[in-house]
């Protein structure tokens, strides 16, 4: 019999400054968006886990998790609760897995939400940043790397400025529109770090520079947050410094311009998304996502 049903949703996110630079200790800034992953859960009678997801199902004893490459994120949450009836998940998204709109942290965020609201229902200081602990332990377990970011947005809701280590996460609960251009192409984020790093090897002090001028970036948009615009058109020439551009994006960061928006690449790079600041029109034939940055993290 079904019981004791929780839903938690997470919202996506995108990078608005200082990617590859918070890899190496200094800040980016992260936004929340009002695309959300939902994660609806009760128990079973069957000693089983059961998701049912737009990336299709899974069953699998409780004691005997078998690994999926859909559900990875969601299987390892599961692991770290100690479950002693089987559960059933339904997962729904307002967007696809294919956009760099950060669906593994948001699924992962919404997950440990929901299972430590099950498993620990009375826990309220400290929730959030628990939440956030936990998810990012589940994203390097998974991916082995990640700075958590996306997590940190997804969590907090609205902009954050975020640090990796020393850990800081400021958020700023402010909301904007925002329109996101998909290339049409999505290079693994880990293929983009080793790509990255390989060149940075070959000179670590020019690289160095451009993290620090991305760390002062996040530090003024901070302090005033009219100035992300032209933050945003630094970080965008950033990118393209480190070779990070390809002639997709460039044609849509083109387009932008021709529209006298500020834009930049979100994400790693050589591909997923650029974004610009308020809504815009199609740009050619690109995929183009009207949205709004959400001051709400998961709830």
């Amino acid at each position: 019999m079904k019981q004791h049903r929780i839903q938690v949703s997470a919202p996506g996110s995108l990078m608005l400054l200082g990617e590859h630079a918070v890899l190496h200790g200094r800040r980016a800034l992260v936004c929340s968006i009002n695309k959300r992953i939902t994660v609806s859960f009760s128990q079973c009678s069957e000693a089983v886990v059961r998701i049912v997801s737009d990336l299709g199902s899974y069953e699998a004893p409780l004691d005997a998790l078998t690994d999926h490459p859909d559900f990875r994120f969601v299987l390892d949450a599961v692991r770290q609760y100690p479950l002693k009836q089987g559960i059933e998940l339904k997962i729904e998204s307002e967007f696809s897995s294919d956009i760099g709109f950060g669906s593994s942290a948001a699924v992962t965020v919404a997950m440990h939400a929901a299972l430590m609201q099950r498993v620990e229902p009375d826990r309220r200081a400290g929730f959030k940043m628990e939440l956030f602990k936990r998810s990012l332990a589940t994203i390097h377990r998974v991916q082995g790397r990640g700075s958590g970011a996306d997590v940190a947005a997804s969590v907090f809701g609205g902009v954050v400025a975020y640090r990796a280590e020393p850990l800081e996460i400021i958020p700023l609960k402010q909301s904007f529109p925002l329109t996101a251009v998909y290339s049409g192409s999505k290079m693994k984020t880990a293929d983009v770090i080793r790509y990255l790093e390989e060149r940075r090897a070959l000179n670590a002090d020019y690289f160095d520079r451009i993290f620090d001028r991305m760390d002062a970036s996040v530090g003024e948009v901070v302090g005033d947050f009219s100035t992300l615009g032209r933050n945003l058109i630094l970080n965008q020439k950033l990118m393209e410094e480190m070779g990070l551009c390809n002639a997709a994006l460039a044609e849509i960061i083109k387009g932008f311009q021709s529209l006298e928006v500020p834009a930049k690449i979100s994400g790693s790079g050589l591909g997923d998304c650029a974004i610009g600041l308020g809504k815009v029109p199609d740009i050619g034939n690109f995929s183009t996502y009207q949205l709004e940055v959400s001051p709400d993290g998961c709830v």
